[in-house]
């Protein structure tokens, strides 16, 4: 089904506005409690310009931003909704947050986990007794914390769509029989969705609501998220963000980014609110309790959730590793991050807390030009430097010698299934260019073969390459470069295999398989 007939369906207009709570444009300040006319503050003022600035720069329509920061909350919208249909962004605003949403699915699963309906160590097939991946061994072995943790070790980019149905999650675990494993459970991180979609068909199961309905009732209603569902006919009235695409350097309004499988809503099938989002904020650095008193959470289990990283690697920035579905961050001042954000075509957020300090910042953009944006407030120090007093670990792009840059040289392959379930290939070449690497990647449709030389391919329609490059800072640990060669601040590594040499490039969280032969 395709997005607008979703929202047709759904009776929801892209960039429809209904009255808020501030209005449009507003800021609320000062312990959560302000209003309008607040004293200017110059950091915000500094953040407002930044975004604007960004905005323009990458063609973004609209943006949402929320900071907790010093007990002061600020919320503010800018731009507009739609470029077809203008109306003002405010803190009410809904988007896709994306994959902020696995840490709704995570706290999901710790409130089980407190009234002793789930443990994170036990066996998936506990809960799920047929569950079945590719390999026998990890089908049996795999727990809920390392579902949690991205350390399932199969291949985890899943895409396929099973309709509307209640039965949707269900049909998606049903059809992960084929994935293959990749690295035993527990050994290796690498970003995946499917194990999340795993952990909402637990919920289901558990609780014998849907998945959306658990984490409604468990969640979201009690901590008064109104401005935060999963469906679009649960969003009538709202003012929703419109995804736009970038086309010549323009946002063209692309209906067709909305909509999402209802399979992967443990994943990323999260809507939401910047106002919503910083109250998930003080949720997570509380103590547990709803505005109303009520208790969800202990201060331990919060504890628990970004405490006792899994293995670690990059995910964009370099992690410590997954706690309960957050990214566990180190910086070189010692204090940890706790972050997260999503990606979904057109709505790109981010989401970061530094708990020791008290500080939170929610981004929510649509367009796919937020990405340069987010990049910059939370891959970067621009924001941790001047709100929190941390920076990144130091990272300098060094220029390698000789021969060392030969190890890491060659093909690296990957595969993702798409909605349809059909299996698509991933190429990525590297090779040594003045001491760094640079190289391509390349998408294969599934009629595309990914290991035939490109004069042999017989659907050049099908593939689409683009460059990209990998500057060292330290041994397996890369800095991405731009198309001119200069470092862009996200990173990248290499994961060695037990007899010491390459076995994987991960980038952006995914593994892509050195192949040697």
């Amino acid at each position: 089904m395709g997005a607008a007939s979703a929202l047709g369906c759904a009776g929801v207009t892209l960039g429809a506005a209904a009255p808020a709570a501030a209005a449009p444009g507003s800021a609320v300040k000062g312990g959560g409690t302000g209003a309008a006319g607040y004293a200017p503050d110059p950091l915000f003022d500094a953040l407002d310009a930044k975004i604007e600035q960004g905005m323009k720069a990458y063609a973004i329509p609209g943006a949402a931003v929320g900071v907790l920061w010093n007990g002061q909350e600020y919320v503010k919208g800018y731009g507009v909704t739609n470029v077809d249909h203008p109306v003002p962004v405010d803190g009410d605003t809904v988007f896709r947050v994306g994959s902020t949403t696995k840490t709704f699915t995570g706290t999901t699963v710790m409130r089980l986990v407190e009234r002793g309906e789930v443990e994170l160590d036990a066996p998936v097939r506990r809960y799920l007794p047929d569950f079945t991946v590719a390999d026998p061994y990890a089908s049996a072995q795999v727990t809920v914390r390392q579902l949690l943790g991205h350390s399932a070790g199969w291949l985890g980019d899943d895409y396929q769509d099973f309709g509307p149905g209640n039965d949707a999650l269900a049909r998606f675990v049903t059809s992960m029989a084929r994935l293959p494993q990749l690295n035993p459970p527990g050994l290796v991180f690498a970003y995946n969705n499917a194990a999340l979609c795993v952990a909402g068909r637990i919920i289901e199961v558990v609780t014998g609501k849907t998945y959306e309905a658990a984490v409604r009732e468990l969640v979201i209603d009690p901590l008064g998220l109104d401005h935060t569902r999963f469906s679009s006919d649960q969003i009538v009235g709202f003012g929703v963000a419109a995804p736009h695409d970038v086309v010549d350097g323009k946002a063209v309004l692309d209906p067709s980014f909305w909509s999402q499988p209802r399979s992967l809503a443990p994943t990323g099938g999260l809507i939401s609110s910047a106002r919503d989002q910083l109250a998930w904020a003080r949720f997570h650095l509380g103590d547990g309790t709803a505005p109303d008193g009520t208790r969800l959470l202990s201060r331990a289990s919060l504890q628990r959730m970004r405490s006792d990283p899994g293995p670690g690697g990059t995910l964009v920035v370099e992690l410590d590793g997954m706690g309960v579905t957050w990214m566990l961050r180190p910086t070189a001042q010692g204090p940890r991050i706790v972050q997260h954000g999503g990606t979904w075509p057109g709505q790109m957020s981010g989401f970061l807390m530094v708990p020791s300090r008290g500080f939170a910042l929610t981004l929510l953009t649509n367009s796919e030009g937020g990405t340069q944006l987010r990049d910059e407030l939370f891959t970067d120090d621009w924001a941790l430097r001047r709100f929190a007093g941390v920076t990144n670990l130091p990272a300098t792009a060094q220029v390698l010698t000789g021969q060392a840059p030969a190890p890491y040289e060659g093909r690296y392959t990957a595969q993702r299934i798409n909605d349809e379930g059909a299996v698509e290939d991933v190429v990525v070449d590297l090779t040594r260019h003045d001491g760094q690497l640079r190289g391509t990647r390349t998408f294969h449709g599934p009629s595309s073969p990914s290991d035939t030389a490109p004069e042999e391919e017989e659907d050049a329609a099908a593939a689409q390459t683009s460059g990209l490059g990998a500057a060292f800072y330290r041994p397996d640990f890369t800095l991405d470069l731009d198309d001119d060669g200069r470092p862009v601040g996200t990173r990248s590594d290499f994961v060695r295999g037990p007899d010491g040499k390459v076995l994987w490039w991960r980038n952006h969280g995914r593994l892509y398989r050195h192949r040697t032969e």
